[in-house]
């Protein structure tokens, strides 16, 4: 996917406001996104990543809880800040479902975000829960099409 490192970014950022709404409305991700660009308008970069984080997330939504809640280590979901929650599937999604981004660099603006938005202390739990994803992703065998 062609979009500049810049607007990654700046998508990564709406879509942790996003996905933090969500957490408390339960709404469509799609109208909430909306929103989100009716108030503070973005380029088409920005618009088109977003789209597709979200709706990544989204679709593999029961598949990222389960990966997330075997990585907690020690630690139930249900204990898990809902900001920090919200971080952990944006890093996830990354590192599981989108080969072109480096796995260092998705877990590296999960941290400059949770520097901004989650409470200290935040970004050395993240980090340990999105490493433990990449490294048991890097274990698991690899799958081949059907035969």
């Amino acid at each position: 996917m062609g979009v500049s490192i810049a607007a990654r970014t700046a998508a990564r950022e709406r879509v942790l406001q996003v996905l933090f709404g969500l957490l408390f409305t339960g709404n469509d991700w799609e109208a909430e996104l909306e929103e989100t660009f009716e108030t503070d308008p973005a380029d088409g970069e920005v618009k088109k990543y977003s789209r597709m984080l979200l709706s990544g997330i989204d679709e593999q939504r029961d598949a990222l809880k389960a990966r997330i809640d075997a990585a907690l280590s020690g630690w139930t979901a249900e204990r898990v800040g809902r900001i920090e929650m919200a971080l952990l599937h944006l890093g996830a999604y990354e590192i599981l479902y989108l080969p072109d981004v480096p796995d260092k660099a998705a877990i590296n603006e999960v941290l400059e975000l949770a520097k901004r938005y989650a409470p200290d202390g935040a970004t050395s739990f993240l980090n340990g829960v999105l490493d433990r994803l990449m490294h048991e992703r890097d274990t698991e065998p690899a799958t081949g099409p059907a035969e």
